[in-house]
Protein backbone atom coordinates (compact mmCIF):
# COMPACT_ATOMS: atom_id res chain seq x y z
CA UNK A 1 0.00 0.00 0.00
CA UNK A 2 1.35 3.45 -0.92
CA UNK A 3 1.14 5.83 2.05
CA UNK A 4 1.96 9.53 2.12
CA UNK A 5 2.67 11.07 5.51
CA UNK A 6 2.26 14.85 5.70
CA UNK A 7 4.67 16.10 8.33
CA UNK A 8 7.80 14.63 9.90
CA UNK A 9 6.95 15.42 13.50
CA UNK A 10 7.33 12.71 16.11
CA UNK A 11 3.83 11.37 15.40
CA UNK A 12 4.46 11.18 11.67
CA UNK A 13 7.85 9.57 12.21
CA UNK A 14 6.40 6.98 14.57
CA UNK A 15 3.72 6.19 11.99
CA UNK A 16 6.41 5.96 9.29
CA UNK A 17 8.41 3.42 11.29
CA UNK A 18 5.41 1.25 12.08
CA UNK A 19 3.99 1.41 8.53
CA UNK A 20 7.34 0.68 6.93
CA UNK A 21 7.79 -2.23 9.30
CA UNK A 22 4.39 -3.57 8.21
CA UNK A 23 5.58 -3.64 4.61
CA UNK A 24 3.92 -0.52 3.22
CA UNK A 25 5.58 1.94 0.85
CA UNK A 26 5.97 5.15 2.81
CA UNK A 27 6.77 8.67 1.62
CA UNK A 28 7.14 11.41 4.22
CA UNK A 29 6.68 15.02 3.11
CA UNK A 30 8.05 17.74 5.37
CA UNK A 31 8.01 21.48 4.67
CA UNK A 32 11.09 22.13 6.82
CA UNK A 33 14.63 21.17 5.87
CA UNK A 34 14.88 18.61 8.67
CA UNK A 35 12.59 16.22 10.56
CA UNK A 36 11.18 17.06 13.96
CA UNK A 37 8.13 19.29 13.68
CA UNK A 38 7.64 20.83 17.12
CA UNK A 39 10.82 19.04 18.26
CA UNK A 40 12.86 21.45 16.19
CA UNK A 41 16.46 22.64 16.15
CA UNK A 42 17.80 26.20 16.07
CA UNK A 43 21.50 26.71 15.47
CA UNK A 44 22.97 30.14 16.27
CA UNK A 45 26.71 30.92 16.35
CA UNK A 46 27.78 27.52 17.66
CA UNK A 47 24.78 27.00 19.95
CA UNK A 48 22.30 24.18 19.18
CA UNK A 49 18.91 24.87 20.77
CA UNK A 50 15.92 22.59 21.08
CA UNK A 51 12.89 24.68 20.15
CA UNK A 52 10.15 22.35 21.41
CA UNK A 53 9.90 19.65 24.08
CA UNK A 54 12.86 19.09 26.37
CA UNK A 55 11.54 16.36 28.69
CA UNK A 56 12.04 12.78 27.50
CA UNK A 57 10.22 9.98 29.34
CA UNK A 58 8.91 6.46 28.64
CA UNK A 59 11.87 5.35 26.55
CA UNK A 60 10.28 1.95 25.91
CA UNK A 61 7.76 3.63 23.60
CA UNK A 62 10.61 5.11 21.59
CA UNK A 63 12.24 1.68 21.51
CA UNK A 64 9.01 0.28 20.04
CA UNK A 65 9.15 2.70 17.11
CA UNK A 66 12.73 1.76 16.30
CA UNK A 67 12.00 -1.94 16.72
CA UNK A 68 9.18 -1.66 14.17
CA UNK A 69 11.80 -1.21 11.44
CA UNK A 70 14.23 -3.71 12.95
CA UNK A 71 16.45 -1.04 14.48
CA UNK A 72 17.95 -0.51 17.91
CA UNK A 73 17.37 2.84 19.50
CA UNK A 74 20.90 2.81 20.93
CA UNK A 75 22.31 2.84 17.38
CA UNK A 76 20.54 6.12 16.64
CA UNK A 77 19.86 7.99 19.88
CA UNK A 78 21.98 8.16 23.03
CA UNK A 79 20.03 8.71 26.23
CA UNK A 80 21.16 9.28 29.80
CA UNK A 81 18.80 8.98 32.75
CA UNK A 82 18.83 12.27 34.60
CA UNK A 83 19.47 12.19 38.31
CA UNK A 84 17.77 14.23 39.54
CA UNK A 85 15.00 14.37 37.00
CA UNK A 86 14.24 17.89 38.22
CA UNK A 87 15.59 20.32 40.76
CA UNK A 88 12.70 22.20 42.33
CA UNK A 89 13.32 25.56 43.98
CA UNK A 90 10.70 27.34 46.05
CA UNK A 91 10.01 30.94 46.94
CA UNK A 92 11.03 30.35 50.58
CA UNK A 93 14.54 29.40 49.45
CA UNK A 94 14.12 25.65 49.97
CA UNK A 95 15.08 23.08 47.37
CA UNK A 96 14.02 19.54 46.54
CA UNK A 97 15.35 17.07 44.01
CA UNK A 98 13.12 14.62 42.15
CA UNK A 99 15.68 11.85 42.50
CA UNK A 100 15.97 8.87 40.17
CA UNK A 101 14.66 5.70 41.79
CA UNK A 102 12.24 5.04 44.61
CA UNK A 103 14.83 4.58 47.34
CA UNK A 104 16.70 7.74 46.39
CA UNK A 105 13.50 9.81 46.29
CA UNK A 106 12.37 8.41 49.62
CA UNK A 107 15.69 9.41 51.16
CA UNK A 108 15.49 12.87 49.55
CA UNK A 109 12.08 13.48 51.11
CA UNK A 110 13.20 12.09 54.46
CA UNK A 111 16.22 14.39 54.62
CA UNK A 112 14.59 17.56 53.34
CA UNK A 113 11.00 17.23 54.61
CA UNK A 114 10.50 14.43 57.09
CA UNK A 115 9.85 10.76 57.79
CA UNK A 116 6.07 10.84 57.44
CA UNK A 117 6.02 12.14 53.88
CA UNK A 118 9.01 9.92 53.01
CA UNK A 119 7.04 6.85 54.07
CA UNK A 120 4.05 8.07 52.07
CA UNK A 121 6.09 8.28 48.88
CA UNK A 122 6.33 4.48 48.63
CA UNK A 123 2.55 4.14 48.78
CA UNK A 124 2.14 7.01 46.32
CA UNK A 125 4.56 5.41 43.87
CA UNK A 126 2.66 2.12 44.16
CA UNK A 127 -0.59 3.94 43.35
CA UNK A 128 0.97 5.70 40.35
CA UNK A 129 2.36 2.43 39.01
CA UNK A 130 -0.99 0.64 39.40
CA UNK A 131 -2.76 3.55 37.71
CA UNK A 132 -0.31 3.54 34.80
CA UNK A 133 -0.44 -0.23 34.31
CA UNK A 134 -4.22 -0.03 34.18
CA UNK A 135 -4.49 3.01 31.91
CA UNK A 136 -1.79 2.23 29.35
CA UNK A 137 -3.34 -0.85 27.69
CA UNK A 138 -6.96 0.09 28.29
CA UNK A 139 -7.21 3.83 27.72
CA UNK A 140 -3.92 5.19 26.32
CA UNK A 141 -2.46 2.62 23.94
CA UNK A 142 -5.97 1.91 22.69
CA UNK A 143 -7.87 2.97 19.59
CA UNK A 144 -10.93 4.53 21.23
CA UNK A 145 -13.33 5.64 18.50
CA UNK A 146 -16.38 6.17 20.68
CA UNK A 147 -17.42 6.08 24.34
CA UNK A 148 -18.76 2.59 23.70
CA UNK A 149 -15.17 1.41 23.22
CA UNK A 150 -14.55 2.37 26.84
CA UNK A 151 -17.67 0.53 27.97
CA UNK A 152 -16.24 -2.63 26.40
CA UNK A 153 -13.66 -2.53 29.20
CA UNK A 154 -16.01 -2.71 32.22
CA UNK A 155 -13.54 -4.26 34.61
CA UNK A 156 -10.92 -1.65 33.75
CA UNK A 157 -13.45 1.12 34.37
CA UNK A 158 -14.40 -0.38 37.72
CA UNK A 159 -10.74 -0.63 38.69
CA UNK A 160 -10.16 2.97 37.60
CA UNK A 161 -12.95 4.11 39.89
CA UNK A 162 -11.57 2.01 42.74
CA UNK A 163 -8.17 3.68 42.30
CA UNK A 164 -9.78 7.10 42.49
CA UNK A 165 -8.94 7.96 38.91
CA UNK A 166 -11.96 10.25 38.53
CA UNK A 167 -11.23 12.28 41.64
CA UNK A 168 -9.29 15.54 41.47
CA UNK A 169 -5.55 15.08 41.24
CA UNK A 170 -4.69 17.67 43.90
CA UNK A 171 -7.06 15.98 46.39
CA UNK A 172 -5.39 12.60 45.87
CA UNK A 173 -1.88 13.99 46.16
CA UNK A 174 -2.92 15.92 49.25
CA UNK A 175 -4.11 12.74 50.94
CA UNK A 176 -0.64 11.21 50.62
CA UNK A 177 1.53 14.19 51.56
CA UNK A 178 1.34 16.96 54.14
CA UNK A 179 4.04 19.24 52.76
CA UNK A 180 2.71 21.69 50.13
CA UNK A 181 5.98 21.52 48.22
CA UNK A 182 5.29 17.88 47.46
CA UNK A 183 1.79 18.81 46.34
CA UNK A 184 3.40 20.99 43.69
CA UNK A 185 6.12 18.53 42.71
CA UNK A 186 3.66 15.70 42.12
CA UNK A 187 0.83 17.63 40.50
CA UNK A 188 2.38 20.33 38.31
CA UNK A 189 2.46 17.74 35.49
CA UNK A 190 -1.26 18.42 34.96
CA UNK A 191 -0.09 21.50 33.08
CA UNK A 192 1.23 19.18 30.35
CA UNK A 193 -2.39 18.20 29.76
CA UNK A 194 -3.52 21.83 29.68
CA UNK A 195 -5.12 21.72 33.13
CA UNK A 196 -4.48 23.00 36.60
CA UNK A 197 -3.92 20.40 39.34
CA UNK A 198 -7.15 21.65 40.91
CA UNK A 199 -9.30 20.70 37.90
CA UNK A 200 -7.32 17.75 36.50
CA UNK A 201 -8.64 14.29 37.20
CA UNK A 202 -6.39 11.85 39.02
CA UNK A 203 -6.10 9.80 35.82
CA UNK A 204 -3.43 12.33 34.81
CA UNK A 205 -1.30 11.03 37.62
CA UNK A 206 0.09 8.82 34.86
CA UNK A 207 2.13 11.84 33.72
CA UNK A 208 3.53 12.13 37.23
CA UNK A 209 4.38 8.43 36.99
CA UNK A 210 6.30 9.02 33.75
CA UNK A 211 8.33 11.82 35.34
CA UNK A 212 8.74 10.73 38.93
CA UNK A 213 8.85 6.93 38.73
CA UNK A 214 9.72 5.82 35.18
CA UNK A 215 12.35 8.54 34.91
CA UNK A 216 13.41 11.51 32.78
CA UNK A 217 16.20 11.25 30.23
CA UNK A 218 18.64 13.62 28.63
CA UNK A 219 19.33 13.24 24.91
CA UNK A 220 22.88 13.60 23.63
CA UNK A 221 22.85 16.11 20.81
CA UNK A 222 19.61 17.58 22.11
CA UNK A 223 16.02 16.45 21.77
CA UNK A 224 16.25 16.97 18.01
CA UNK A 225 18.37 13.80 17.92
CA UNK A 226 15.19 11.80 18.54
CA UNK A 227 13.33 12.73 15.31
CA UNK A 228 16.58 12.65 13.40
CA UNK A 229 17.24 9.12 14.64
CA UNK A 230 13.73 7.94 13.82
CA UNK A 231 14.02 9.37 10.30
CA UNK A 232 17.35 7.63 9.82
CA UNK A 233 15.96 4.29 10.95
CA UNK A 234 12.83 4.58 8.80
CA UNK A 235 14.91 5.69 5.83
CA UNK A 236 17.27 2.73 6.13
CA UNK A 237 14.21 0.47 6.14
CA UNK A 238 13.02 1.97 2.85
CA UNK A 239 10.84 4.97 3.72
CA UNK A 240 11.32 7.95 1.42
CA UNK A 241 11.78 11.43 2.92
CA UNK A 242 11.29 14.63 0.97
CA UNK A 243 12.13 17.85 2.79
CA UNK A 244 11.24 21.38 1.77
CA UNK A 245 7.95 20.15 0.35
CA UNK A 246 4.78 22.14 0.98
CA UNK A 247 1.51 20.23 0.60
CA UNK A 248 -1.30 22.31 -0.90
CA UNK A 249 -4.16 19.89 -0.37
CA UNK A 250 -5.26 16.28 -0.22
CA UNK A 251 -6.66 15.00 -3.52
CA UNK A 252 -9.64 12.67 -3.82
CA UNK A 253 -11.21 10.35 -6.35
CA UNK A 254 -14.77 10.52 -7.68
CA UNK A 255 -16.12 8.85 -4.53
CA UNK A 256 -14.43 11.38 -2.25
CA UNK A 257 -11.74 9.02 -1.01
CA UNK A 258 -8.23 10.41 -0.58
CA UNK A 259 -5.93 9.30 -3.37
CA UNK A 260 -2.87 11.47 -2.83
CA UNK A 261 -1.66 15.02 -2.31
CA UNK A 262 -0.94 18.06 -4.46
CA UNK A 263 2.34 19.83 -3.75
CA UNK A 264 2.91 23.57 -3.94
CA UNK A 265 5.08 23.13 -7.02
CA UNK A 266 2.23 21.44 -8.88
CA UNK A 267 3.41 17.85 -8.49
CA UNK A 268 0.80 15.30 -7.53
CA UNK A 269 1.70 12.24 -5.49
CA UNK A 270 -0.69 9.33 -5.57
CA UNK A 271 -1.37 7.33 -2.42
CA UNK A 272 -3.78 4.75 -1.08
CA UNK A 273 -3.83 6.53 2.30
CA UNK A 274 -2.71 9.89 3.66
CA UNK A 275 -1.47 10.19 7.23
CA UNK A 276 -1.86 13.76 8.47
CA UNK A 277 0.64 15.02 11.05
CA UNK A 278 -0.42 18.67 10.80
CA UNK A 279 -2.35 20.19 13.72
CA UNK A 280 -5.87 18.78 13.35
CA UNK A 281 -8.00 21.93 12.85
CA UNK A 282 -5.35 23.50 10.62
CA UNK A 283 -5.22 20.34 8.51
CA UNK A 284 -8.99 20.38 8.02
CA UNK A 285 -9.10 24.01 6.92
CA UNK A 286 -5.96 24.19 4.82
CA UNK A 287 -5.44 20.70 3.42
CA UNK A 288 -8.92 19.17 3.37
CA UNK A 289 -10.94 22.32 2.69
CA UNK A 290 -13.42 21.26 5.35
CA UNK A 291 -14.84 22.42 8.64
CA UNK A 292 -12.89 20.96 11.57
CA UNK A 293 -14.60 18.70 14.12
CA UNK A 294 -16.93 20.45 16.55
CA UNK A 295 -14.70 19.86 19.58
CA UNK A 296 -11.83 21.73 17.91
CA UNK A 297 -14.10 24.71 17.25
CA UNK A 298 -15.86 25.04 20.59
CA UNK A 299 -13.51 23.20 22.95
CA UNK A 300 -11.02 24.72 25.36
CA UNK A 301 -7.40 24.77 24.30
CA UNK A 302 -4.39 24.30 26.53
CA UNK A 303 -2.44 27.31 27.68
CA UNK A 304 0.52 28.22 25.52
CA UNK A 305 4.05 29.06 26.60
CA UNK A 306 6.68 31.69 26.01
CA UNK A 307 10.10 30.15 25.45
CA UNK A 308 13.23 32.27 25.72
CA UNK A 309 16.35 30.57 24.38
CA UNK A 310 19.63 32.13 25.44
CA UNK A 311 23.25 31.26 24.76
CA UNK A 312 25.16 32.63 27.72
CA UNK A 313 28.77 33.11 28.79
CA UNK A 314 29.53 32.35 32.40
CA UNK A 315 29.16 29.73 35.08
CA UNK A 316 25.82 28.27 36.08
CA UNK A 317 24.73 28.60 39.71
CA UNK A 318 25.94 25.89 42.05
CA UNK A 319 23.58 22.93 41.99
CA UNK A 320 22.09 23.64 38.58
CA UNK A 321 20.77 20.45 36.99
CA UNK A 322 19.45 19.65 33.53
CA UNK A 323 15.87 20.65 34.46
CA UNK A 324 15.23 23.31 37.09
CA UNK A 325 11.73 24.35 38.17
CA UNK A 326 11.49 27.68 39.96
CA UNK A 327 8.10 27.78 41.67
CA UNK A 328 6.50 31.13 42.32
CA UNK A 329 5.06 31.90 45.74
CA UNK A 330 1.51 32.11 44.41
CA UNK A 331 -0.03 28.84 43.23
CA UNK A 332 -3.83 28.96 43.23
CA UNK A 333 -3.79 32.57 42.02
CA UNK A 334 -1.43 31.74 39.17
CA UNK A 335 -3.77 29.10 37.73
CA UNK A 336 -6.78 31.36 38.16
CA UNK A 337 -5.08 34.07 36.13
CA UNK A 338 -3.83 31.72 33.45
CA UNK A 339 -6.83 29.44 32.95
CA UNK A 340 -9.84 31.49 34.04
CA UNK A 341 -8.84 35.08 33.36
CA UNK A 342 -6.62 34.52 30.31
CA UNK A 343 -3.85 36.70 31.72
CA UNK A 344 -0.25 36.03 32.60
CA UNK A 345 0.50 34.46 35.96
CA UNK A 346 1.08 37.20 38.56
CA UNK A 347 3.94 35.22 40.11
CA UNK A 348 4.89 32.70 37.42
CA UNK A 349 6.60 29.40 37.95
CA UNK A 350 9.18 28.83 35.24
CA UNK A 351 11.19 25.93 33.88
CA UNK A 352 14.87 26.56 33.21
CA UNK A 353 16.43 23.73 31.25
CA UNK A 354 20.22 23.82 31.00
CA UNK A 355 21.01 20.96 28.58
CA UNK A 356 24.73 21.80 28.58
CA UNK A 357 24.88 20.33 32.09
CA UNK A 358 24.41 16.95 30.40
CA UNK A 359 25.86 17.69 26.96
CA UNK A 360 28.42 20.54 26.92
CA UNK A 361 28.91 20.14 23.15
CA UNK A 362 25.59 21.91 22.52
CA UNK A 363 27.36 25.23 23.14
CA UNK A 364 30.83 26.72 22.49
CA UNK A 365 33.48 26.04 25.13
CA UNK A 366 32.71 27.69 28.43
CA UNK A 367 29.20 28.67 27.37
CA UNK A 368 25.78 27.35 28.30
CA UNK A 369 22.28 27.10 26.91
CA UNK A 370 19.27 28.29 28.89
CA UNK A 371 15.81 27.18 27.78
CA UNK A 372 13.40 29.27 29.83
CA UNK A 373 9.69 28.48 29.66
CA UNK A 374 6.79 30.35 31.23
CA UNK A 375 3.21 29.05 30.80
CA UNK A 376 1.11 31.82 29.24
CA UNK A 377 -2.42 32.18 27.87
CA UNK A 378 -3.10 31.01 24.34
CA UNK A 379 -4.56 33.39 21.77
CA UNK A 380 -8.03 33.02 23.28
CA UNK A 381 -6.69 34.93 26.29
CA UNK A 382 -6.54 38.64 26.98
CA UNK A 383 -2.85 39.27 26.29
CA UNK A 384 -1.83 41.51 23.40
CA UNK A 385 1.25 39.67 22.27
CA UNK A 386 2.26 42.42 19.85
CA UNK A 387 2.80 44.63 22.91
CA UNK A 388 3.75 41.96 25.46
CA UNK A 389 6.50 40.22 23.47
CA UNK A 390 9.34 42.55 24.50
CA UNK A 391 7.98 42.79 28.03
CA UNK A 392 8.07 39.05 28.67
CA UNK A 393 11.51 38.73 27.11
CA UNK A 394 12.90 41.36 29.46
CA UNK A 395 11.12 39.88 32.47
CA UNK A 396 12.37 36.37 31.77
CA UNK A 397 15.92 37.63 31.25
CA UNK A 398 15.77 39.60 34.49
CA UNK A 399 14.26 36.68 36.39
CA UNK A 400 16.99 34.22 35.42
CA UNK A 401 19.68 36.79 36.27
CA UNK A 402 18.12 37.25 39.70
CA UNK A 403 18.14 33.48 40.12
CA UNK A 404 21.89 33.49 39.55
CA UNK A 405 22.14 32.30 35.97
CA UNK A 406 24.69 34.04 33.70
CA UNK A 407 23.49 37.39 32.38
CA UNK A 408 25.97 37.76 29.51
CA UNK A 409 23.68 36.78 26.62
CA UNK A 410 25.49 36.10 23.34
CA UNK A 411 22.56 34.85 21.25
CA UNK A 412 18.85 34.60 21.98
CA UNK A 413 15.48 33.72 20.48
CA UNK A 414 11.95 34.14 21.81
CA UNK A 415 8.87 32.14 20.83
CA UNK A 416 5.45 33.43 21.92
CA UNK A 417 1.88 32.35 21.04
CA UNK A 418 1.86 34.34 17.80
CA UNK A 419 4.98 32.45 16.73
CA UNK A 420 3.38 29.10 17.59
CA UNK A 421 0.37 30.10 15.51
CA UNK A 422 2.63 31.02 12.58
CA UNK A 423 4.08 27.50 12.82
CA UNK A 424 0.61 26.06 12.24
CA UNK A 425 -0.59 25.52 15.80
CA UNK A 426 -4.22 26.31 16.55
CA UNK A 427 -4.87 29.16 19.01
CA UNK A 428 -1.13 29.67 19.29
CA UNK A 429 -0.51 26.72 21.60
CA UNK A 430 1.83 23.78 20.99
CA UNK A 431 -0.26 21.70 23.42
CA UNK A 432 -3.51 21.34 21.41
CA UNK A 433 -6.89 20.81 23.10
CA UNK A 434 -6.82 20.68 26.89
CA UNK A 435 -7.49 17.23 28.34
CA UNK A 436 -10.79 18.01 29.99
CA UNK A 437 -12.95 14.91 30.40
CA UNK A 438 -15.05 15.57 27.29
CA UNK A 439 -11.91 16.36 25.28
CA UNK A 440 -10.12 13.14 26.19
CA UNK A 441 -10.09 9.63 24.75
CA UNK A 442 -13.07 8.99 22.47
CA UNK A 443 -14.21 12.62 22.83
CA UNK A 444 -11.00 13.87 21.24
CA UNK A 445 -10.79 14.29 17.42
CA UNK A 446 -10.66 10.78 16.02
CA UNK A 447 -7.93 9.17 13.97
CA UNK A 448 -10.40 9.04 11.08
CA UNK A 449 -13.36 11.08 9.90
CA UNK A 450 -16.02 9.38 7.80
CA UNK A 451 -16.26 12.53 5.71
CA UNK A 452 -12.67 12.00 4.54
CA UNK A 453 -12.04 8.29 3.91
CA UNK A 454 -8.43 7.39 3.39
CA UNK A 455 -7.14 10.16 5.70
CA UNK A 456 -5.76 9.20 9.11
CA UNK A 457 -4.68 11.78 11.69
CA UNK A 458 -1.70 11.51 13.99
CA UNK A 459 -0.21 13.75 16.68
CA UNK A 460 -1.16 15.55 19.85
CA UNK A 461 -4.51 16.79 18.50
CA UNK A 462 -5.97 13.29 18.22
CA UNK A 463 -5.84 10.26 20.51
CA UNK A 464 -4.32 9.60 22.95
CA UNK A 465 -3.14 13.21 23.36
CA UNK A 466 -0.32 15.57 24.24
CA UNK A 467 3.29 14.75 25.04
CA UNK A 468 6.06 12.76 23.42
CA UNK A 469 4.91 9.35 24.78
CA UNK A 470 1.33 9.97 23.65
CA UNK A 471 2.39 11.18 20.22
CA UNK A 472 4.58 8.11 19.68
CA UNK A 473 1.60 5.92 20.58
CA UNK A 474 -0.57 7.97 18.23
CA UNK A 475 1.77 7.07 15.38
CA UNK A 476 1.43 3.38 16.18
CA UNK A 477 -2.36 3.60 16.36
CA UNK A 478 -2.52 5.51 13.06
CA UNK A 479 -0.32 2.91 11.38
CA UNK A 480 -2.62 0.14 12.61
CA UNK A 481 -5.60 1.96 11.09
CA UNK A 482 -3.89 2.22 7.71
CA UNK A 483 -2.83 -1.41 7.86
CA UNK A 484 -6.43 -2.48 8.43
CA UNK A 485 -7.42 -0.49 5.37
CA UNK A 486 -4.82 -2.36 3.34
CA UNK A 487 -6.12 -5.70 4.53
CA UNK A 488 -9.64 -4.77 3.50
CA UNK A 489 -10.91 -4.18 7.02
CA UNK A 490 -12.78 -1.17 8.20
CA UNK A 491 -10.68 1.66 9.47
CA UNK A 492 -12.61 1.78 12.70
CA UNK A 493 -12.67 -1.13 15.08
Amino acid sequence: MDVVIVGAGLGGLSAACHLQGMGHDVTVLERAATPGGRAGLLELDGYAFDTGPTVMTMVDLLDDAFAAVGAERTDHVELTRLDPAYRALFADGSELHVAAGREAMTQEIRERIGAKDAEAFGRFADWLAELYELELPNFIDADLSSPFDMLRRPMALVKLLQLGGLRKLHHVVGEYFDDPRLHRIFSFQAMYAGLSPFEALAIYGVITYMDSVAGVYGVQGGMHSVPRGLAEAAGKAGAQFRYGEVVERVTTDASGRANGVLLAGGERLRADAVVMNADVPVAYRQLLGAQPPLVTRVGRYSPSCAVWLAGVDGDLPDGTTHHNIHFGDQWDEAFTALLRDGTRMPDPSILVTAPTVTDPQLAPDGRHILYVLEPVPNLDGRVDWHRERDVIRDQLAQRVRELGYPGDVEVEHLTDPLDWQAQGMERGTPFALAHRFFQTGPFRPHLEDRRHPGVVFVGSGTIPGVGIPMVLISGKLAAARVDRMARGGRGRR
